[in-house]
């Protein structure tokens, strides 16, 4: 495995070189259309222990498929200390069932004061958090979906994140909702509890309502906002 930092991929302040850009467009345009697995495989074996799965836990179809291609992938989990109970219940549930290699961050000093719902609370909460995370890594798989909202409707199967400087994999970018709830359900794996309750979209208690039929799925974060992004897919 050659690390980027080794074939002089990484320029200073975080931009790929011209190399790793064209490897990316050619890796994108050939997982176009392929199968999410396959998309998983090639990232496992192209960045090794320096590839790491963040997960909100209601996308545990990525880590199923994930964990079939490396049982010891490193997950990712954001614990802003503002998550129902019912999510970090559920993250101790697929913890036991994966037995997964499970890193969860929390706030940093300075968090305290940027309470769930204020301007910096995502920034101080998750963004940051994440940051520390991947320090030192090559790349992210996210469970980010074209489908999710306007602002992704153009993501990538493989790119370059400029936020946090690594290359970022959305194997299910392609997918629905639909897709999402057919593999949960042929693979008898289980559902996050909020979900059954109209939930679609699960974030921090104080700034996730559940949506009615028909509404959009996001349609229950930040609602009464303008907001729609946390930071952590930013484009």
């Amino acid at each position: 495995m050659t690390r980027l930092s080794e074939s002089g991929s990484n320029e200073a302040g975080g931009r790929p070189s011209e190399a790793l850009r064209g490897e990316l467009a050619e890796a994108d345009a050939r997982f176009a259309h392929s199968p999410a697995s396959k998309v998983v495989a090639w990232a496992v074996e192209r960045f090794g222990r320096n590839l790491v799965l963040a997960a909100s836990f209601q996308d545990v179809a990525l880590i199923d498929l994930a964990v079939k291609v490396d049982a010891g992938i490193e997950v990712v989990f954001c614990d802003t200390e503002a998550h129902f109970p019912e999510t970090l219940a559920f993250v101790d549930e697929v913890r036991a069932r994966y037995n997964l290699n499970l890193t969860v961050t929390r706030p940093g000093a300075g968090a305290a004061d940027w309470p769930c719902g204020t301007a910096r609370c995502c920034a101080m909460r998750k963004v940051e958090p994440l940051r520390e995370a991947l320090a030192g890594k090559e790349a992210w798989l996210t469970a980010l979906k074209r489908v999710d909202a306007p602002t992704r409707a153009l993501a990538p199967v493989v790119g370059w994140d400029d936020a946090f400087g690594v290359v970022k994999v959305n194997p299910l970018v392609t997918w629905t909702e639909d897709d999402v709830d057919g593999y949960l359900a042929d693979h008898g794996l289980p559902v996050h509890p909020l979900v059954p309750r109209g939930y679609r979209s699960i974030g921090c208690a104080p700034t996730t309502r559940p949506v009615a039929a028909g509404e959009d799925p996001r349609a229950g974060r930040w609602a009464g906002s303008d907001k729609t992004e946390c930071g952590l897919h930013a484009t």
